[in-house]
């Protein structure tokens, strides 16, 4: 369903990854000068995800409805509140972020970043987990700054 991503199945490795980039770019050397190969790491980006947009996400896949169901259940009713000194904070919903070593962290990095493709057809993407390399051939180099917007 994610042949760009790499990681989370059981085809997908770091090594998967790492030959699939080498070979892409290798590939891409045969006809062109040199290759840009951008990598961004998305690990904080994580951090910042609101639960709306991953479940609306979620919602476009074909998921069976009680496996969305339980996306829902797992994302209401998380709160915090900090005990300091003895005074404790106002307690704040939590709407954002993905919950590190959860069950549903594999499944999150997928889904989030399923919807991040190349711009222009001789550009290629790389995922794995929260690591994503962009891959632009010279022929394409100038369409480098639409591809990272």
């Amino acid at each position: 369903m994610f042949p760009d991503q790499f990681a989370f199945h059981s085809t997908g490795s770091t090594e998967v990854a790492i030959i699939t980039l080498l070979c892409t770019v290798t590939d891409l050397l045969r006809s062109n000068s040199y290759v840009v190969v951008i990598s961004l790491d998305f690990s904080k980006a994580f951090n910042t995800v609101r639960h709306s947009t991953l479940l609306q996400k979620a919602a476009e896949l074909d998921l069976p409805d009680h496996v969305y169901n339980w996306l829902v259940h797992f994302f209401e009713g998380h709160s915090h509140h900090t005990v300091y000194a003895g005074d404790t904070s106002s307690t704040k919903t939590i709407t954002a972020s993905i919950i590190r070593g959860s069950s549903i962290d594999p499944a999150a990095y997928i889904i989030t970043l399923s919807d991040l493709k190349t711009l222009y057809p001789g550009s290629s993407i790389i995922k794995f987990a929260d690591d994503t390399y962009l891959i632009i051939p010279a022929s394409e180099v100038t369409t480098h700054s639409a591809e990272i917007l």
